[in-house]
């Protein structure tokens, strides 16, 4: 089942919808912004969208505006061209994993669900959080846990899991939370164990690098005035998505001209990023953590 998307009527106010425009939503899903981009196109609109996860594809929208990708959105821009759009109107991300995935057991996203230790966005990908956590180094564990999980112990509990795994090889998301759990702070024990899950799939699906690909991308294929609309989930990828729509990069540096002018490609439709209402976040524990961030091609 897939979950209602976190801050639609946001997200659409954001991306500014022309009715006769070419739209990219590079994160399908379950089709709930592609839907919502629909209604507000008319027959002459199209709508291009990636999904790397088979299932998704089982989830298209019968409309013939509709082009779904089954693909990953760091190639945008070519299979953008493939299928005749060189620039469009706007492009909408919604990051992370979706309630979907982290509902299913046997992709392993999930600390409420005893699954394996899978954790891969497309069954094409050749690499697994078992494959990463039975056969990685110290050091490699070490900067995955702190890198992308931001857990300040990281040491200890890569030195815990090369201790089990030189007992038996840790297959199944019950065996690493079983592994993990001396390790967590009292009272914290979800989050850590939401953190640790975090920076596995991070590795696994290369997600800040895909994503640092995409984004740079974006520049290329938006037309002038075209609005470019990024739901994120954690702090590191809102950190890259929030330097990049100020500055062109990701390291948030803005350059300027002789005349002391910035030369960034977007202007910012909003400065700080939306938050869901309270309302939202009841009804939708994912929209908890989600940040909003709207910008315009210069």
């Amino acid at each position: 089942m897939y979950h209602n998307p976190v801050m639609l009527h946001e997200s659409m106010e954001g991306l500014s919808v022309k009715p006769g425009g070419v739209y990219v939503d590079v994160t399908y899903g379950g089709g709930g912004h592609s839907r919502a981009i629909l209604q507000r196109l008319d027959e002459n609109g199209k709508l291009i969208a990636f999904d790397q996860d088979e299932d998704a594809l089982n989830n298209k929208i019968d409309d013939p505006r509709l082009t779904l990708i089954p693909q990953n959105f760091a190639y945008i821009t070519n299979f953008c061209r493939l299928h005749g759009y060189t620039q469009v109107d706007g492009i909408l991300a919604d990051l992370g994993v979706s309630s979907h995935q982290l509902d299913m057991a046997e992709k392993g996203f999930s600390t409420r669900f005893d699954g394996t230790l899978d954790m891969r966005m497309s069954q094409k990908g050749e690499r697994t959080a078992a494959a990463v956590v039975n056969t990685y180094e110290k050091s490699a564990l070490v900067r995955i846990f702190r890198e992308y999980g931001e857990i300040d112990n990281a040491s200890k509990v890569a030195d815990a899991i090369i201790r089990r795994r030189s007992e038996q090889p840790i297959t199944t998301t019950a065996e690493l939370m079983d592994t993990i759990t001396l390790y967590a702070p009292r009272t914290r024990e979800n989050k850590f164990a939401a953190q640790l899950f975090q920076s596995l799939r991070i590795e696994v699906n290369r997600e800040l690098d895909v994503l640092k690909e995409m984004l740079s991308q974006t520049v290329g294929l938006l037309k002038p005035e075209g609005r470019l609309v990024v739901l994120s989930y954690h702090s590191l990828e809102d950190r890259l998505v929030k330097n990049f729509m100020r500055s062109g990069n990701f390291e948030g540096v803005v350059e300027k001209d002789f005349y002391g002018n910035p030369l960034t490609p977007f202007k910012l439709v909003v400065r700080k990023p939306i938050t869901a209402s309270e309302e939202e976040m009841e009804a939708n524990s994912r929209a908890r953590s989600a940040k909003l961030r709207i910008a315009e091609k210069k």
